[in-house]
């Protein structure tokens, strides 16, 4: 993989699950980025027919300084009763760019999320003496460890985790009436909509300190 040269000190590569049984903690992932005064990256946001998925996953990762990656999904598919491998492909291309991508590109750390802290050594044994951080499919618990991890990498004064759940909690009492005055589904907001929803929510509720 040729990585980029630099990465953004500000962006954070978001490798997780795209169904509907995580969009909770997916939602609370952006929120606690945002609020926290980082730019969520994803391959939601990759929509040019002039590039195969992985060319934009390469650019992607090579772009960002952070990444969080949430092995959640190992279970077989209903219907292929096969496993999904996008999470730890992805992952895969963010250590080997940390590892192999040159001196700026040695500066990404990364946060690994599952559902159980160790259940990792039952599928992707190669991870061992990483630390895995488990959320027991809890969006809240997801964005509180987000945020202290982010802290810790970045150095920043960042608005306490108590702060940010209780302002991603007010955001979700009002998405249904922010989704209404765009014509939105609630549950069905394309991807950069919703980012534009949370910038703006948080524009109006001011400095999350």
């Amino acid at each position: 993989m040729a990585a980029r040269s630099r990465t953004s000190a500000d962006d954070v590569f978001i490798n997780c699950p795209f169904d509907s049984d995580y969009s909770p903690t997916f939602r609370a992932l952006i929120f606690v980025i945002y609020a926290c005064g980082f730019r969520p990256r994803s391959a939601m946001e990759l929509d040019d027919g002039g590039q195969t998925r992985i060319d934009k996953l390469y650019g992607l990762i090579g772009e960002c300084r952070y990444g969080i990656h949430d092995l959640s999904r190992t279970e077989l598919d209903a219907t292929s009763q096969l496993p999904r491998f996008n999470m730890p492909l992805e992952l895969g291309l963010f250590l080997g760019a940390k590892r192999f991508g040159g001196k700026a590109q040695s500066a990404k750390r990364l946060l690994i999320l599952d559902v159980e802290r160790y259940r990792y050594q039952r599928f992707i044994s190669d991870l061992a003496g990483m630390d895995i951080h488990g959320h027991d499919g809890d969006a809240t618990v997801a964005l509180r460890k987000t945020r202290d991890w982010l802290a810790n990498v970045s150095r920043r004064q960042l608005p306490s985790a108590d702060r940010v759940a209780r302002l991603f909690q007010s955001f979700m009492i009002d998405l249904p009436a922010l989704a209404a005055d765009l014509e939105f589904d609630p549950a069905n907001i394309p991807y950069v909509d919703f980012e534009r929803m949370i910038v703006g929510w948080l524009l109006a509720a001011g400095p999350p300190t």
